[in-house]
């Protein structure tokens, strides 16, 4: 084995969690959506989506995803990105579009979204900005009702399509 090997994985343990300073809470929108992550087919991820012949073949695959994603439907970090002295990070909430306009999946979704909140403002993140339907009127008041909830977090939720969003950046 090699030692620069050993020596490189060693370091990699003792390595502490990166600092994020701002998130982006997101959510998969269809099935095969999956596949267009960075964890997924980096064929795939590099074009925006658009459905294939062959994404037929995949549907064993999808099916598990959907699954595992109903299961463990846990939040998940998907991408990672740094710019100078800022660090940037997307996070996934496994539900589908289909499931937020269902009315009996709003608590569930809100408290994923809540946890998320919560574990951005344990880890020192400053900025939370809410995707597209993180942010619904109907489903949490444009993320008002988790400041409401938790007035103590000081990561600022701001929502993601909004001018707000760029009033958070210059808060930052």
């Amino acid at each position: 084995m090699d030692e620069t090997t050993n020596t490189v994985y060693e370091k990699s343990l003792e390595r502490g969690e990166d600092r994020v300073d701002v998130v982006h809470l997101t959510h998969l929108t269809t099935p095969e959506s999956i596949y267009h992550l960075r964890i997924g087919l980096a064929s795939f991820a590099s074009y925006p989506f658009s459905y294939r012949w062959f994404m037929r073949l995949l549907w064993p695959f999808t099916s598990l995803s959907m699954l595992f994603t109903l299961f463990y439907g846990r939040l998940f970090v998907a991408e990672s990105n740094s710019f100078k002295k800022l660090n940037l990070q997307s996070w996934i909430i496994p539900r589908y579009n289909l499931q937020y306009l269902l009315k009996w999946r709003k608590d569930a979704i809100n408290n994923m979204i809540e946890k998320a909140i919560q574990e951005a403002d344990k880890k020192g993140v400053k900025v939370l900005s809410l995707g597209l339907m993180n942010q619904g009127e109907e489903l949490n008041k444009n993320g008002d009702v988790y400041i409401y909830k938790h007035p103590e977090v000081k990561v600022r939720v701001v929502d993601g399509s909004s001018e707000g969003n760029c009033t958070g950046f210059n808060l930052y």
